[in-house]
């Protein structure tokens, strides 16, 4: 196996993760009301959103620090910053944590950000990007 595929499994998790975060942040306003009746309310409630932010962080730095030592291309981290910026606003900021439409937005917009960012970094780590300029 080489080096490169443990990276690259890395971004993909990342990816994958970041990308149904996103989805779940943009969907939770339409099954706010669900959640008490099933029960799971308080299982995915802030502890749970404060850890997945965290662990998206730590996810989301290893991977683009490994990546950009290979690539040395910033297109990657020029997505995950601000994305991570936006997950962690979203999650401190009180006023705006507890707004629940404007909190989902944010928290939609950082996770596909991230998602981004791990897909920029695999695409950047694979080396070669099919384009015009291709010969093939």
């Amino acid at each position: 196996m080489s080096s490169n595929r443990p990276r690259s499994l890395l971004d993909r998790i990342g990816a994958t993760g970041s990308l149904l975060c996103a989805i779940h942040c943009a969907l939770l306003p339409l099954v706010i009301a669900v959640l008490p009746s099933l029960g799971v309310a308080a299982w995915l409630g802030d502890g749970f959103e404060g850890g997945f932010v965290l662990f998206a962080t730590g996810l989301g730095l290893f991977s683009m620090i490994g990546g950009y030592r290979r690539h040395r291309a910033v297109q990657a981290l020029s997505l995950m910053v601000p994305g991570l910026a936006v997950l962690w606003f979203g999650v401190l900021y009180t006023p705006l944590h507890h707004s629940v439409i404007p909190h989902a937005i944010a928290m939609t917009f950082g996770g596909t950000l991230v998602g981004l960012a791990h897909l920029a970094n695999l695409r950047l780590s694979h080396g070669h990007v099919h384009d015009a300029s291709c010969a093939h």
